[in-house]
């Protein structure tokens, strides 16, 4: 009995050492494996970063690109105030505390016949347009505000290639000049250079008027009294036919207006034209001639001599 009760305590006890070498290798290789699976999640951190950054090297890449895009901006605006000149005026200030100028201007002061208004022009940096147009807006009532962006990347960088090739080719005619060995290489490479040299001031100058252009927003602000509205283009038969109507009369009243300030010159002008009218017929008249007491007038030349008298006929005596 008690040898099998002994056998059996120590199979139990194998059993449990047993059990506990396994647990103890299961942990050990759950250990091992954390310690060699650990770099994973750096690499998958390192993966993330390298992603983050190349979607940021894409967003900036596309952002350069937006950035570089050359728009060429373009607005028309109309706006009634109590005073156009005064707005016109406040508008000017705006443009100058932006940095801007004013390319022309137009004011008509409010009389009894005709009210008041004013006009501009102006251009101010493309990075302050709407900033600008938004104080504008503050100045009075807008009836009408349109605004439109042209891009001219594509031109302006076939013209900066041009420029580039022409550059090139007009050192190397420079240098070619510089070695001519005789008087009629020398022409013709002047010839060349001189043609080169005036495309590429062509295009110097198209550049530097795009670039303004892009640089500078235009806006063309109308200022008006209230109760007159800038006029549009016609829309309607009716409407066409009234802005006809209108322009004939226009036309008429212009025309009256014309031959007001002439009518007096052309008074003075056909009195001096009959004065040397009356100079010239009187001078073709001449001295007259006296007339003959029998009220008949005496012919013209030397008087006619008198025939001779006729003879009488011999007279027969031998009867």
């Amino acid at each position: 009995m008690k040898r099998a009760h002994l056998a059996t305590v120590v199979a139990v006890a194998a059993t449990l050492l047993l059990a506990g070498c396994s647990a103890s290798g299961s942990a050990d290789s759950d250990l091992g494996g954390g310690s060699v699976a650990e770099p994973a999640p750096e690499q998958g951190d390192g993966a993330l970063d390298a992603g983050r950054d190349a979607a940021g090297d894409e967003a900036g890449g596309l952002g350069s690109t937006v950035e570089t895009r050359d728009v060429v901006t373009t607005g028309t605006m109309a706006v009634t105030a109590d005073d156009p000149v005064l707005a016109a005026a406040e508008t000017t200030a705006l443009v100058t505390a932006a940095d801007g100028r004013i390319d022309s201007q137009n004011q008509q002061p409010g009389t009894d016949s005709q009210p008041a208004r004013a006009s501009l022009v102006i251009r101010v940096p493309s990075a302050r347009y709407q900033a600008v147009v938004a104080d504008i807006q503050k100045l009075g009532g807008v009836t009408h505000y349109s605004t439109e962006a042209s891009d001219v990347t594509q031109q302006k960088q076939d013209i900066d290639a041009r420029i580039s090739a022409l550059e090139t080719s007009t050192k190397r005619l420079e240098s070619l000049m510089a070695d001519a060995d005789s008087t009629a290489d020398l022409i013709e490479i002047e010839n060349a250079l001189s043609g080169r040299q005036a495309e590429l001031d062509s295009l110097t100058t198209q550049r530097d008027y795009l670039e303004d252009q892009v640089a500078f927003s235009t806006l063309s602000v109308d200022f008006t009294a209230p109760g007159v509205v800038s006029p549009g283009s016609p829309r309607t038969f009716w409407d066409g036919f009234l802005a006809g109507w209108n322009a004939l009369i226009g036309f008429l009243a212009g025309t009256l207006v014309v031959i007001g300030a002439f009518l007096p010159w052309l008074l003075l002008f056909g009195a001096i034209a009959a004065i040397v009218l009356l100079i010239v017929r009187a001078s073709r008249r001449g001295p007259r001639k006296p007339r003959p007491e029998n009220g008949r007038s005496a012919p013209a030349g030397p008087a006619p001599e008198p025939e001779p008298a006729a003879e009488p006929d011999p007279v027969d005596t031998r009867a």
